[in-house]
């Protein structure tokens, strides 16, 4: 991940403020010129994003979208050092599982079906709730859901975006593995600004749960003769736009995966809503 940047001293003081003094930071992610660190003190603990660069850029961008969004006591506060040109943004530290480890059980061959459709559906209805609020997420990944005591907290919404709101600059389909196939055409033909909508969020929400269980990208780059190591990015979109790579074989848990697969196979009009897809998940037996 590289040596982490100095915290701006802004970001710290708010820090303090929240969680009480001393605070103990813990190094999280360090990528694409954003760090994020754990800050945790006697009164509780929140998230530190700091950005510089690109990365500021996203950074202003996320504590924009979660103001706009308007979740309630998510955004504790947000800045720029404007000396040296980092933003950051402050949030509370969710405590609770990501979806992939939620499902870590199934992968393992273990017990434990039950929580992980648990937490599948309620991670389906947590971006249904988004998208009625007339938000994409666009960059919905395995460990992008927290599910806390209080329902599912989606996290890392720098590309999150709404109709009416400006476009993220810079945005390229969210992770390549889960980007759908027509995103992916769209993208590599220059289509700017890229503009996500829910069936492209539906489509990575589907291969987001296919991961959990499986441990492996939705997609059998095998299969199709593919090495998706060397290739730049733009190389593997253009070959999940042309719609010829079959899933994935493994198959821990078929009557999971047989409510995904329509959705990572069929045209986009086809695919189900996050709602509808939830709804599906219920009716698996375990």
């Amino acid at each position: 991940m590289g040596e982490f940047p100095p915290l701006p001293a802004a970001a710290v003081a708010t820090a303090e403020s929240a969680c009480g003094i001393p605070v103990e930071l813990t190094e999280i992610s360090h990528r694409r010129g954003a760090a994020v660190w754990k800050a945790a003190g006697p009164d509780g603990a929140v998230a530190i994003k700091a950005g510089s660069g690109k990365g500021a850029a996203v950074t202003r961008r996320e504590a924009a979208v979660l103001g706009a969004i308007g979740w309630p006591d998510y955004l504790v506060d947000s800045g720029e050092d404007e000396d040296d040109g980092v933003a950051w943004l402050v949030t509370r530290w969710f405590r609770g599982p990501s979806t992939w480890h939620a499902c870590a059980p199934v992968r393992s061959g273990q017990d434990g079906r039950a929580d992980a459709l648990s937490a599948s559906v309620d991670l389906c209805r947590a971006v249904a709730d988004l998208h009625a609020s007339g938000w994409v997420h666009s960059d919905l990944q395995p460990s992008h859901g927290i599910h806390t005591d209080h329902g599912v907290r989606l996290i890392d919404c720098s590309w999150s975006w709404c109709h009416g709101a400006e476009p993220a600059d810079g945005f390229r389909g969210g992770l390549t593995h889960l980007v759908a196939p027509e995103l992916a055409a769209s993208i590599n033909l220059g289509t700017r600004p890229v503009t996500p909508g829910t069936a492209t969020d539906v489509y990575a929400l589907a291969g987001s749960l296919w991961t959990c269980v499986t441990g492996r990208w939705p997609l059998d780059y095998a299969a199709a003769g593919i090495d998706p190591v060397p290739l730049t990015p733009e190389e593997l979109r253009a070959r999940i736009a042309a719609g010829r790579i079959p899933l994935d074989t493994a198959a821990p848990w078929p009557a999971f995966q047989d409510i995904l697969r329509p959705v990572l196979l069929g045209r986009a009009d086809d695919r189900p809503t996050a709602a509808e897809l939830a709804d599906a998940l219920t009716r698996v037996i375990t």
